[in-house]
């Protein structure tokens, strides 16, 4: 499986950290996944994608992704351009698109304040997702 998440530009951090964090997104989905029994093999983080782009089919037509899961509908509208049209393709191709639906974290000022500088900071740690 997939994991789609949401690349959200750190300006938008405190209206909405949990968009600017893919990690958590990532987390939400892993655990999603770990408890159906899944293996996550590929994250994609995206911006308005298109929802016929080749980097979002590539990982399936060669057969590394069954399905994408995105941990809420608030991240798959801000990944890609328009998520009605992407589950289309999904039913189109019979590949399932899941929702974790998990509770987000709830951010205090020291988690914000992490996020931001793991983004902000290379040498901080950040290591691109």
């Amino acid at each position: 499986m997939a994991v789609i998440a949401s690349f959200t530009p750190l300006e938008e951090l405190d209206g909405d950290p949990f968009l600017v964090d893919t990690r958590s997104q990532y987390a939400m989905c892993a655990r999603w996944a770990a408890d159906k029994g899944y293996v996550v093999s590929r994250q994609l983080v995206l911006h308005r994608l298109p929802p016929d782009h080749h980097a979002l089919w590539a990982d399936v037509e060669a057969g590394h992704v069954d399905f994408f899961v995105t941990p809420n509908e608030r991240v798959l509208a801000r990944a890609l351009a328009s998520p009605v049209d992407f589950s289309a393709q999904c039913e189109r191709r019979g590949v399932r698109l899941e929702t974790a639906g998990l509770d987000e974290p709830v951010y205090s000022p020291s988690m914000k304040a992490g996020v931001h500088r793991r983004l902000s900071m290379p040498t901080a740690g950040y290591d691109g997702c």
